[in-house]
Formats: structure tokens, sequence, C-alpha cells
């Protein structure tokens, strides 16, 4: 029995960092997991091209998917095993969310091996995800906003916290990706630096939650490149001429939204930035089975 599933990348809309809640929306590069399943109880797993990267996380994913629902797919939790392969367009330590893709894509996959894909809820998969990512120390804060959005598709506001999902909603934008060569881990963000924006990261949600997502990411973007240390040179390159930009996550990548024209009008001031640039379109279709 084998399963296969994509999960997309994500931007952010407001880091989670400050209170917890956050929000993020689903980009179209994407991670893909490939699971099949053995009979020895074993969980192994590779990642395509990076023989000597952590895959814990992905482990994690596959074991606590079979723990819970072998049994509801009528094999033995104890002697079900798995061996996973993932592999990714989404560059790894970049705020683009590749942990929270790799966690849904295995999770899906996992499912879709186990063949019940179909009777579990997108947002619980999501949770056990997320859970899989606390436990193997990859978030600071559960990533629930982030692997919401890469799993829904679209953007979504959650409480990290509680792992509640306040509003979820369907867009239609371009995405331009700035990716600097440098990477950052989110779990090595300083979070007492980010609490100290408390107030700021209560306004960006208030933006939010009135689909005022443009406003929301630049004031977030402004906030936290000054708490986690990032310059903001790269969103000034590209402001007024965008609806919103923002650093990505706790970096290093940034992310502009807008139409087509506009995010091609600036592309040109990230090209001259060392690193890469993408034009993107948003997702609406999140993670799903191939």
């Amino acid at each position: 029995m084998d399963g296969r599933a994509v999960s997309p990348a994500a931007g952010t809309v407001l880091n989670a960092l400050a209170t917890g809640t956050g929000s993020a929306f689903a980009i179209d590069l994407e991670t893909t997991a490939t699971v099949d399943l053995t009979n020895d109880g074993e969980i192994e797993a590779s990642i395509a091209d990076q023989p000597d990267a952590d895959t814990t996380l992905i482990e994690y994913c596959a074991e606590m998917t079979l723990e819970r629902y072998a049994e509801d797919a009528g094999l033995d939790a104890e002697t079900v095993g798995a061996r996973v392969r993932t592999e990714s367009e989404i560059p790894m330590a970049a705020g683009l969310k590749s942990s929270s893709a790799a966690a849904n894509a295995t999770v899906i996959a996992t499912l879709d091996a186990l063949e019940i894909d179909d009777a579990v809820e997108r947002v619980d998969a999501c949770r056990l995800g997320v859970q899989a990512a606390r436990e193997a120390g990859v978030t600071a804060t559960g990533a629930f906003d982030d692997a919401s959005a890469s799993m829904l598709g679209g953007v979504t506001i959650t409480d990290n916290t509680t792992d509640e999902l306040l509003a979820h909603e369907s867009v239609d934008w371009h995405a331009l990706v700035y990716t600097p060569p440098e990477q950052a881990f989110s779990a090595d963000a300083d979070i007492s630096d980010c609490e100290r924006i408390a107030p700021m990261a209560d306004l960006v949600a208030e933006l939010a939650l009135e689909g005022r997502y443009g406003e929301a990411m630049t004031v977030n973007g402004f906030a936290f490149c000054g708490a986690l240390g990032f310059s903001t040179d790269p969103m000034l390159d590209v402001l007024p001429a965008v609806e919103g930009v923002s650093l990505s996550g706790t970096g290093s990548s940034f992310v502009a939204i807008g139409d087509r024209a506009q995010l091609e009008g600036v592309r040109e001031r990230w090209d001259r930035r060392d690193g890469s640039t993408r034009l993107l379109r948003t997702r609406t279709d999140g993670t799903r089975t191939q």
C-alpha cells in the first residue's frame, strides 16, 4: 500500500510569535511526500537530494498518523511501518513554511496509503502534523497558522495557542517572493523580543480579520523585521507599488502581493539583490493526494 500527496508553501500575513495569533496564505511552491507502508513496524524517511537532512519531523508525522489511524484502516498499529520520501521546491529555513508543507504532505500521503484519506477532515490532519512539529522541536509556535494555510489553501487566521481556525478565505493574488542566500531557522527566533511588539501584532490581527491583508502584511513586516533583526530595505524596495509586503515567518524571505503588473514592475529591484526571486500565484486547493 502506498500513498502520495503534495502540499504548498505559504507566505506570512501575521507572525504568531508575539501573541499566538497568526495568519498565512498558500503559494504555488510544492513539497511532495510518498509513503510506502511496511509490516516491520519501522519508520524510515529521506529527503530527495539532501542525504544529511534531519528527517525527524517527517518520521514523527508518519508515526503519529499510523498510531492514530492504522486501526481505522484495519491494520495493526504495532506492526505497520512506513518508508517516507519527500522532495521539495520550497527552500528550507527561508520563512516559506517548508516544514509545514512537509508535515502536511506526509500526513496526507500516509492517510492515502491507509486508504482513508477521504474519511479524515483536513483540519484534523493539519492538527496532527502541528503536534508532530511541536514534538520534533522545529517550530516555536506550533505553526498552526502556516500549516492551516498550506493544508486548506487560501488565507487563514488562527489562534496557535488553542489550534483554533478563526477565519479562512480563498484569495486570488500574485505573489513575488525574494529569498536571500542566508537561512533563518524559526526555532532559533528570540520569542521574548517578539512578545514586546504584541500591540502591533494585535493591530495586524484586526486588519487581517477585516480582510485588509495587504496593510496587515506591511505592518507585520516592519514590526517583525525590527524584532528579529532584519533590514526593512527589501520592503522599501517595492513600496508603495505593491498591495502588501512582509518578512515571511522568521525570515529570511520577503513576500509581496498584488496584481501581476504591479509585481513585474518592481521585480527588478529584488533581482538586483543577492538571492533569488519568484513570481507565483496564491493557491486555493491546499494539500491534496496525487
